[in-house]
């Protein structure tokens, strides 16, 4: 079990973009990521994946982003290490990630996804919608009533 633990890592990579497809790209690039990481031997979890679906927080809702980026924080505690894929930039909520794990002295990785031109090339040749936008019922149902 010690040895598992050991693999716990939390993965860095921008999530939100300009627009749907810069999104849409980001999403599947943290996939990826995911992907290299599991064959890196490492036991990855990237919040920004989990947190976002439908039905869970609104990313574009400041106050619920933030709850996720914070859960993100909490779970990244029992990491190891915080890995940060950087081929498409370095975001706020990357940048807020990295500061946690450097204030509780946790190691942080800089790394690049092997082939990401090869994956750029792949991906641009998907259909990816315009104008995204994320589904407003996202974090709907859980909304506090103020009554309480």
């Amino acid at each position: 079990m010690e040895d598992n633990l050991e693999k716990l890592v939390v993965v860095e990579s921008p999530f939100r973009g300009k627009d749907y497809s810069e999104t849409e790209i980001n999403i599947l690039y943290a996939r990826a990521c995911i992907h290299d990481s599991l064959l890196k031997g490492e036991f990855p979890y990237a919040s920004h994946l989990f947190y976002t679906q439908d039905g869970i927080l609104d990313d574009k809702i400041e106050e619920e982003r933030m709850l996720g980026i914070n859960a993100g924080i909490a779970w990244g505690e029992l990491a190891k290490k915080r890995i940060v894929y950087q081929d498409r930039g370095i975001s706020k909520g990357m940048e807020y990630g990295i500061e946690a794990a450097k204030k509780r002295g946790q190691e942080v990785v800089y790394r690049n996804l092997p082939n990401y031109e090869e994956f750029i090339k792949k991906v641009e040749k998907m259909n990816l919608k315009k104008g995204y936008e994320f589904e407003a019922s996202n974090g709907n149902f859980s909304k506090k009533n103020n009554s309480e």
